[in-house]
């Protein structure tokens, strides 16, 4: 059993009392301790907290496999057929949470205030759970308010700063004013670019992870394989607000299509 700290006295450490001097510079010190290694914190990255999944994501697949097995269904929330792969097949925490399944909901989940949805993929062969990062779905639907307001006030032209892939666009941000609108990524932390279909529909940019995971792995890409899959391969996270990826002339490479906005 913890015994009771007695109350906390500036100027005295372990039953000695230090000089009026003396304590101001230890308090000093102690502050500068604490400030430092907040600063070397190694979870932190571009200002925002890295949070471990692990545990939460385990604790949600085993409710989830017990609830289908008891049950006979999924626990997920009704949604249309337009709603795109990384986004569709919500899990009803909620639900889970109130017939037993779930101790409590995690706090990193968006129904408790956190910033993730808990999504199933591969929901008909081997449900598994996922994460996605509704920071990035943010960003996204920020960038892409803004692109939709310039293109109606100029006559549909698009805000484009040149062709980045075939049919895909950059952003200029001077034009849709993004110019101060970043992004971060999931996986690896590093700043994500924007890019934008013809039609105007705005996508992060996932090549960089893409090739890293490529890198990491040694793996050789099928031509016809989807790059995404090497991402949900090595993370809770699900690309969202992506295109598919294919390997051409040595790096990833996302293909303007219909594919994303409709199910898979």
């Amino acid at each position: 059993m913890l015994k009771e700290r007695p109350p906390s006295r500036v100027g005295i450490i372990r039953g000695v009392t230090l000089p009026p001097v003396r304590a101001a510079g230890v308090l000093v010190t102690l502050l500068l301790t604490l400030f430092l290694s907040g600063c070397l914190y190694t979870g932190r990255e571009e200002g925002r907290i890295a949070v471990s999944y692990r545990e939460e994501v385990s604790r949600v697949q085993s409710a989830v496999d017990d609830f289908y097995q008891e049950e006979g269904l999924l626990p997920i929330l009704n949604a249309d057929r337009a709603t795109p792969r990384f986004e569709k097949f919500r899990i009803d925490l909620d639900k889970l949470n109130k017939k037993g399944y779930l101790d409590d909901i995690p706090a990193v989940a968006f129904e408790k205030g956190g910033s993730a949805y808990f999504l199933l993929l591969d929901e008909e062969r081997s449900p598994t759970v996922k994460v996605m990062d509704l920071v990035t779905v943010q960003a996204v639907n920020d960038v892409q308010r803004k692109v939709n307001l310039y293109r109606s006030v100029n006559n549909e032209e698009l805000p484009a700063a040149g062709e980045r892939y075939p049919d895909l666009y950059k952003i200029d941000g001077n034009k849709a004013g993004t110019e101060n609108q970043k992004l971060t990524s999931v996986y690896s932390g590093v700043a994500m670019d924007f890019i934008m279909d013809k039609t105007g529909v705005v996508y992060a940019d996932y090549a960089f992870d893409i090739m890293s995971a490529i890198d990491k792995t040694g793996v050789q890409p099928a031509p016809d394989e989807d790059l995404r899959s090497l991402l949900l391969g090595s993370s809770w996270f699900v690309p969202v607000k992506s295109l598919p990826y294919y390997w051409v002339g040595g790096q990833p490479v996302p293909r303007a299509s219909s594919e994303e906005q409709g199910a898979e």
